[in-house]
């Protein structure tokens, strides 16, 4: 289960682990879980006995800078994401990503992606070798324990109101705090871990799905007043697992709007 922390340099090892645990999805465009032969991957298709398999990421570079995890998402679809990891250098983010699939046999499907378009950029998609993606992880970890603020695993995201308001004096508090930035891997159970002192149920928690289905990394969380909604915005820019999670003051028409393919 992911544990919301603050970074603090720890072992970039055991993030790295975190990240390496793949979550069972719907099945997808090209195939389930490896386990038994189907029509895209007969028996024997996933390498010879004793082999190891293939790291199950990739790595992207000449991202537009102001891309953002649903456009990686619409870039690979029908193929399993289970996290994104953008990269930063100097503080500001690289143009490059590292992509977790589902299951490593999909890693030949991702790099078919080679030089195909998000917008007017062309993407290059190469394969990673273990190394290279846990030493992603600790840079971006280390880089996070000397910025002067908070880091996001992605793009710089547009101004919001901080946990006490003092960006916008006219914000309201209704009980209802939107979170984005969610693992894909996340269930209720985090979240409810994550704002565990405010005793949230399931029935609280709203995961919101894209049209295909999977996860957005957003969701809508429920809370008995607007006063518990105002002070659980103390968990902003905290961490559940190893990723940067952002709150938003909302309202329940927003979250009607956002959660209604979860209701269908």
């Amino acid at each position: 289960m992911f544990r919301k922390r603050k970074y603090d340099g720890g072992d970039s090892r055991e993030m790295g682990l975190k990240r390496n645990q793949p979550y069972a999805q719907g099945p997808s465009l090209y195939g389930g879980m490896p386990g038994g032969p189907n029509m895209m991957y007969p028996a024997g298709a996933f390498g010879y006995p004793n082999q190891p398999p293939l790291f199950p990421v990739v790595r992207l570079r000449g991202l537009p800078f102001d891309i953002t995890e649903g456009d990686v998402v619409d870039f690979f679809q029908g193929l399993d994401l289970i996290d994104i990891l953008f990269v930063h250098k100097g503080g500001r983010f690289s143009g490059e990503a590292f992509c977790m699939l589902a299951y490593p046999v999909q890693v030949e499907f991702a790099l078919q992606r080679n030089r195909q378009n998000i917008g007017r950029r062309y993407i290059e998609v190469f394969r990673c070798k273990r190394e290279e993606y846990y030493t992603a992880v600790a840079q971006e970890v280390s880089s996070s324990k000397f910025s002067s603020s908070p880091r996001r695993t992605g793009p710089p995201s547009r101004s919001k109101p901080s946990a006490d308001g003092s960006k916008d004096d006219h914000v309201v508090y209704t009980g209802i705090l939107r979170m984005r930035g969610l693992p894909f891997s996340a269930g209720k159970e985090e979240i409810i871990d994550f704002f565990k002192e405010f005793e949230l149920t399931e029935d609280m928690v709203h995961l919101v799905v894209n049209p295909d289905g999977r996860p957005s990394g957003e969701a809508f969380v429920e809370f008995r007043s607007a006063e518990d909604s105002k002070e659980a915005m103390k968990n902003d820019r905290m961490t559940l697992g190893s990723r940067y999670i952002e709150l938003f003051p909302s309202h329940m028409k927003e979250m009607d709007e956002a959660v209604v393919r979860e209701r269908l």
